[in-house]
């Protein structure tokens, strides 16, 4: 079975983007927005825990994840389908 590259692409964009703004609303409800850096933001550049760092989150998550699901789909169709030709 081979996957669409695009689609999952997409989706893994998507899933991934939204669930660091989501992640990043729960923390500010519970902690409050506190602007500190965190792991995130040394990888995302300009992402932290406040409304703004969300969008940027958002952002960084999308492209991340439409990348990464390209690479991880693309890398799945080479080798399901050298390994369906053994």
């Amino acid at each position: 079975m081979r996957l669409n590259v695009k689609a999952f692409a997409l989706a893994v964009a998507l899933f991934w983007g939204l669930a660091l703004f989501l992640v990043t609303w729960w923390i500010m409800l519970f902690d409050g927005a506190t602007g500190e850096i965190t792991f995130l933001g040394q990888i995302y550049r300009g992402y932290n825990i406040s409304p703004i760092g969300s969008i940027v989150g958002l952002v960084w998550g999308l492209v991340d994840g439409l990348i990464g699901g390209a690479i991880f789909a693309w890398l799945y169709n080479l080798l399901a389908s050298r390994l369906a030709s053994q």
